[in-house]
C-alpha cells in the first residue's frame, strides 16, 4: 500500500525547550493514540503545529525542533502567535465552534479571522504537498483544517484524501448563516472520503451539499463533476485496554504506591461506607451543559432530601479558553451555582459538590472512574464525548450507571445508558434517582453490554475502518473513472473520427450540450454552442442529430439556422433537415386526463415545482423546489404512478430533477437505430447524460463511440464529467 500521512492542527507530541535542549515526548489522548501506530506502519508523516510561537524562536532553534521531530516521523507547520490568535482562537473557536454546536449567539463574524484561516490552511496544505507523492494517501483531521483537502486535491488530484470532522456538523438552517459556507463545503469536498461520528452529522452534511451545490447524492456517494466523494459515519473509540488495565492495576496497588487522591477516597468511604459518588468531567465550555447539570442536582436534592448527606457530586472541570468573555461568564455562573448548592445543603461533615477547576493526571482520572457509582455526562451538544467510553472501560467490577445526553454523539452507541434531554432539568433530576436506585443485577447487565461494544469498536478499529473506507473509495473511483476520456484516449478517438468518411453524430441536449437551468426555457443555446454546432455541420462527412426529450417546437426554433436533424420527445418525432416532421412511433394522449391531476396535486404540495406538457408526455419539474423535499416528493410520485400505469401502456422516466410520464414503447435507442438503418455510416457517435440515453447506448453497443456525461454507472463506452468537458471534446474533434 502507498504511504499514509496524517494532518492535524497539533502534532502528537509535546516539546520542551530548556537551556537550548529540545525534548520531544509523545502525547496521550484519543487521536494521538489511535493514529500513532497507523501512520508509522504505512511509512507516512504526521504534519501539524508543534505548539511553539515561531516568532519567539530563531531560525536555528526552529531547525533543531524540526530535526528532533524526525524521530517521531513528524513534520512541523510553524505558526506565529498572531496566526494562532486569528486562525485558531479566532475563526476556529469563535466562529466555527459555536456555529457547529448551535450556539449562534456566540459567533464572531470577522473577515480578518477568515483571511487568517485561509492563509494558515494554505500553510498546512503547502507542507503536506512537500511531503506527499503521487499515489499517497493523506488523512486530514477536524474543523481547524476544512480548506486543506481541496487545496491539496487541486494540486495533486491523484492523492487519495480522507477528512474526519470530530465535532458535530450542523443542520442546513444553521450552517447557511455562515458567510463563508460555500468555501468551507468546497474545501471539505476536496476529500475523497469524509468521516463523521454519527449518521445525523452525515445527513446534515448531505443536506448542505444538496442545497448549496445541487450535486446528486446516491446512497452515501456525492457525484461531483469530475469524481465521486463518499461520506460515512465512523464513531470514534478509545484505547479500551489502556483504561481497563489501569483500573485493574489501581485496585491491586499496594498502599505505598497509592496516590493522595486514592488514599483520600478510601478514607472517605471508611468514614461513610454508604456514601454515593456521582462523577462529572468536562472542559469548561458552554456546549457541556454544566449549569443545567448543577441546577438538576439541586432539584434532585430538593425532591429527595433523604439523599442529602449521602450523595456527593464530584465535578472536575478543565480550564478552557478562559480569556474569552463567554467562557469567563460561564465560569462565574458555575462558581456561583456550586457555592449556592454547597451553602444550601452542606454541613460540617458534608459537602454536596466537590469542585475541581483543573486537569488531573491519568491515574487520578482512573481512580475517580473506579470510585464513582454514576457518571453524569450531559452536554447540550457534543460531537462524540469519549469520557462515557472511558468510564465504561474503567468499571472492572461491571457496576456503575451512565446518565447520558441524547445530544452527545456517543448516545447513538450507548442505548443501555439512561438517556436524557440535557435541557430538561426535571428529567435529569429524576434520572439521578433512577441511577442511584438501580439494582446491581441490572447495572451489571447494562454495563456488560456497554463494555463488550466499547471494547470491540476501539480507537484502533476506528482508524482501521476509516482506512478501509479510503481503500473502498479508491476502488469506486477507479471503476467510475475507468471509462473516462483521458488525453491518451481522446487522442485515439480523435484519430478514429478524422479517418471516418461518413459519420452519424447523436447529441442529447439538456445536461449534455447545455447545463440544466431551473427554468427549462432558459437553457437555450449560447454563442459557444452555436459555434460548435456550426463547425460540426460544416463538415460534409457529418450527419448531426439532436436527440432530446424536449418538445419539437422548442428545438426547431433553437436550431432553425443549423443543418441538423431533430429527434424529439424521447423518439416520437423525427425531422430530417429541410423536411417535415415524421412520427416514428404511433402514440396517443388519451391517458393525460387521468395522470394530470396527480401531477397537479404534487405541484400544490411542493413549492417551486411545475408541470411541462409535451405532445405525448407530461413532465413534473422540481429543480426549483427545496432539494430534500423535492426528492421526497419525487419518490412518492414514482410510487403512486407505478400503481396506475400498468393498464395504460405508460412509462415513468426519472431525469435530472424531473419525473416524466410518457406513452410506452418510446425510447431514444429504437429511434436512433431506425434513423441509421440502411445507411452506410462508418463512424457513429452518441453523447447523453441521463438514463433515457442508456437506451441509445445499449442499442448501439460496440457499433459506435458512446459517451456518458457524468460519473454514474452506464452502458456507454466512455465518460465525460460535465457539459464543459463535452464542449471541449467536440471542439477537439472539429478543430
Amino acid at each position: 500500500m502507498s504511504k499514509l500521512h496524517i494532518v492535524s492542527n497539533r502534532l502528537p507530541i509535546s516539546i520542551q525547550t530548556e537551556n537550548d535542549n529540545i525534548t520531544v515526548t509523545p502525547s496521550v489522548g484519543g487521536l494521538a493514540t489511535g493514529m500513532r501506530s497507523i501512520y508509522k506502519e504505512y511509512g507516512g508523516k504526521w504534519i501539524g503545529w508543534p505548539g511553539l510561537d515561531a516568532c519567539e524562536m530563531s531560525t536555528d532553534q526552529l531547525n533543531r525542533v524540526d530535526k528532533a521531530l524526525e524521530s517521531e516521523s513528524c513534520e512541523s507547520v510553524h505558526l506565529t502567535k498572531d496566526e494562532i490568535n486569528l486562525y485558531y482562537e479566532g475563526f476556529s473557536n469563535k466562529t466555527i465552534w459555536p456555529l457547529f454546536h448551535y450556539f449562534t449567539q456566540h459567533i464572531t463574524y470577522s473577515h480578518e479571522f477568515w483571511e487568517s484561516y485561509k492563509q494558515v490552511n494554505q500553510k498546512f496544505a503547502d507542507k503536506a504537498l512537500e511531503v506527499i507523492e503521487e499515489g499517497d494517501t493523506i488523512w486530514i483531521h477536524d474543523y481547524q483544517l476544512m480548506l486543506v483537502p481541496e487545496m491539496i486535491k487541486s494540486v495533486k488530484p491523484n492523492v487519495t484524501i480522507g477528512f474526519f470532522l470530530h465535532i458535530p456538523f450542523p443542520s442546513y438552517e444553521v450552517f447557511r448563516i455562515l458567510p463563508w459556507r460555500t468555501e468551507l463545503l468546497q474545501g471539505i469536498l476536496g476529500a475523497d472520503l469524509i468521516g463523521f461520528h454519527t449518521y445525523d452529522y452525515e445527513r446534515h452534511f448531505f443536506s448542505c451539499v444538496r442545497r448549496l451545490f445541487g450535486y446528486e447524492i446516491s446512497f452515501n456517494q456525492i457525484h461531483l463533476e469530475d469524481r465521486i466523494v463518499m461520506a460515512d459515519a465512523f464513531p470514534m473509540g478509545i484505547d479500551y485496554e489502556k483504561f481497563s488495565n489501569a483500573a485493574l492495576e489501581n485496585v491491586q496497588k499496594p498502599v505505598q504506591e497509592k496516590s493522595d487522591l486514592h488514599k483520600e477516597l478510601e478514607k472517605y468511604f471508611l468514614i461513610s461506607p454508604d456514601r454515593r459518588l456521582i462523577l462529572s468531567i468536562d472542559r469548561m465550555d458552554y456546549t457541556k451543559g454544566i449549569p443545567n447539570r448543577l441546577r438538576a442536582f439541586d432539584l434532585f436534592l430538593q425532591k429527595h432530601p433523604e439523599y442529602i448527606g449521602k450523595v456527593t457530586l464530584i465535578m472536575l472541570t478543565v480550564p478552557s479558553r478562559d480569556e474569552v468573555d463567554s467562557y469567563k461568564q460561564l465560569k462565574s455562573e458555575v462558581d456561583e451555582l456550586v457555592g449556592k448548592i454547597n451553602g444550601k445543603y452542606g454541613t460540617i461533615n458534608y459537602t454536596p459538590i466537590w469542585y475541581f477547576y483543573r486537569s488531573l493526571p491519568f491515574n487520578n482520572l482512573i481512580e475517580l472512574f473506579s470510585s464513582s457509582d454514576v457518571a453524569m455526562i450531559t452536554p447540550v451538544r457534543d460531537g462524540m464525548n469519549l469520557v462515557a467510553k472511558e468510564y465504561v472501560a474503567s468499571r472492572t467490577n461491571k457496576t456503575g450507571v451512565i446518565i447520558l445526553s441524547e445530544m452527545a454523539g456517543v448516545a447513538k452507541e450507548m442505548g443501555e445508558a439512561i438517556i436524557i434531554n440535557p435541557n430538561n432539568e426535571e428529567e435529569i433530576a429524576d434520572s439521578i434517582k433512577t441511577a442511584l436506585d438501580m439494582p446491581l443485577k441490572e447495572q451489571r447487565e447494562r454495563m456488560t453490554l456497554l463494555q463488550d461494544r466499547t471494547k470491540r469498536y476501539d480507537v484502533f478499529k476506528w482508524s482501521r475502518e476509516f482506512i478501509k473506507g479510503l481503500r473502498k473509495i479508491e476502488k469506486i473511483q477507479h471503476s467510475f473513472l475507468a471509462k473516462k476520456i483521458t488525453n491518451g484516449v481522446k487522442k485515439e478517438l480523435v484519430k478514429q473520427y478524422k479517418e471516418a468518411q461518413n459519420r452519424a453524430v447523436f447529441l442529447d441536449y439538456d445536461g449534455t450540450l447545455s447545463p440544466f437551468k431551473k427554468n427549462p426555457q432558459d437553457a437555450y443555446p449560447d454563442e459557444e454552442l452555436h459555434g460548435i454546432i456550426e463547425k460540426l455541420v460544416a463538415d460534409k462527412r457529418n450527419t448531426v442529430t439532436i436527440i432530446s426529450g424536449r418538445d419539437r417546437d422548442t428545438l426547431e426554433e433553437w436550431f432553425k439556422d443549423h443543418k441538423v436533424n431533430l429527434i424529439v420527445e424521447h423518439g416520437v418525432w423525427l425531422k430530417n433537415y429541410g423536411q417535415e416532421w415524421e412520427m416514428l412511433v404511433s402514440v396517443n394522449n388519451s391517458w393525460k386526463p387521468e395522470i394530470r391531476p396527480i401531477l397537479e396535486s404534487f405541484v400544490d404540495r411542493t413549492p417551486g415545482s411545475f408541470i411541462e406538457e409535451k405532445n405525448y408526455s407530461l413532465v413534473w419539474h422540481y429543480r426549483k423546489a427545496e432539494p430534500e423535499q423535492g426528492e421526497l416528493r419525487a419518490n412518492e410520485l414514482k410510487d403512486e404512478l407505478h400503481t396506475l400505469i400498468g393498464n395504460l401502456n405508460l412509462e415513468v422516466m426519472e431525469g435530472n430533477k424531473v419525473i416524466e410520464v410518457k406513452s410506452g414503447g418510446i425510447n431514444k435507442g429504437a429511434s436512433a437505430m431506425k434513423f441509421i438503418n440502411n445507411k452506410s455510416f462508418d463512424h457513429i457517435m452518441a453523447i447523453g447524460d441521463d438514463w433515457t440515453d442508456e437506451y441509445m447506448f445499449r442499442e448501439l453497443g460496440d457499433k459506435g463511440v458512446t459517451i456518458k456525461v457524468g460519473l454514474t454507472q452506464t452502458s456507454a463506452n466512455y465518460k465525460l464529467e460535465s457539459v464543459a468537458a463535452v464542449r471541449r471534446y467536440l471542439k477537439d474533434l472539429v478543430e
